[in-house]
């Protein structure tokens, strides 16, 4: 006669494990679910929002978390997207003074000073970092820190080892490249330009820089490389420009013709050019 009883006791038992076990799983469940869209909406505020909607919206995470540094972080970020430089050396800065910064967070300080044009403080806080922190963006920034110092040995050197480690050097290729062209290495500058395009197609900037540096030896014909219609009434007009600007005043006004007639719309600078020379 115990048999029923102790048998309905274990089935009773079983059912509360079973019921906590649930609970605890569903806890679980709406915890990661918490977590996974606060990530999604914090990727959102980083790299898509407005600036000014990511900079409120981080200064709300700093007032609810304030000992929270990750959110200090992209409070930062969202500073210096937004063009407010100022403001975000010191966003920076406060996150340097603490404990648990990092050497990343010393480059990310950097690179606002750089925007706030800073150079020599900039320079400072890059000499703090220890040389075994070895990363693209230190490196692209030790690099524009030399070449505003004419310091072009050093500057090469930074520009080659910020190109090894990464692999999307469009980017600083462009930017090592205008550097040759400041210098008068229009050879080099051409090749690194070219380089640059070779990995990133759409880089305009790299376009017009190669024909800036082709146009600065008199060779004012467009390069061979991948462009759109548009593109090319802009590179059109850009040896156009850089054409009048030597003395070659014949030259320019065919190219800023050929600008006019090969964009797909009205071409406006293009046309305010061509009527300024008369």
């Amino acid at each position: 006669m115990r048999h029923p009883v102790f048998i309905a006791l274990l089935l009773g038992g079983a059912f509360v494990l079973s019921a906590c076990n649930s609970q605890t799983d569903v806890s679980r469940a709406v915890s990661s679910a918490a977590n996974a869209e606060a990530d999604s909406i914090r990727e959102i505020m980083l790299n898509v929002a407005e600036p000014r909607e990511a900079v409120a919206y981080f200064q709300r995470q700093v007032e609810i978390e304030p000992d929270e540094v990750r959110h200090q972080r992209d409070l930062a970020a969202s500073l210096i997207r937004g063009g407010r430089n100022a403001e975000g050396v010191l966003a920076w800065q406060k996150i340097v003074d603490r404990d648990d910064s990092t050497n990343e967070d010393r480059v990310q300080l950097a690179g606002a000073m750089i925007r706030s044009s800073d150079w020599a403080a900039a320079k400072i806080v890059l000499d703090s970092i220890p040389p075994t922190h070895e990363t693209y963006e230190r490196y692209r920034l030790e690099a524009v820190v030399a070449d505003s110092n004419r310091q072009w040995d050093r500057a090469d050197s930074f520009y080659q080892t910020a190109v090894d480690l990464t692999t999307r050097p469009a980017g600083v290729l462009n930017n090592w490249g205008y550097s040759k062209l400041t210098r008068g290495d229009t050879p080099g500058a051409e090749k690194l330009f070219i380089e640059a395009i070779t990995y990133d197609q759409n880089l305009f900037t790299a376009k017009n820089n190669l024909v800036l540096a082709r146009a600065a030896r008199r060779t004012y014909t467009l390069p061979s490389v991948p462009m759109t219609q548009v593109e090319r009434a802009q590179l059109l007009h850009t040896a156009g420009l850089a054409a009048i600007k030597q003395g070659d005043t014949d030259i320019g006004r065919n190219l800023l013709e050929d600008a006019i007639a090969t964009h797909p719309r009205h071409f406006e600078a293009a046309v305010r050019s061509l009527q300024a020379l008369g």
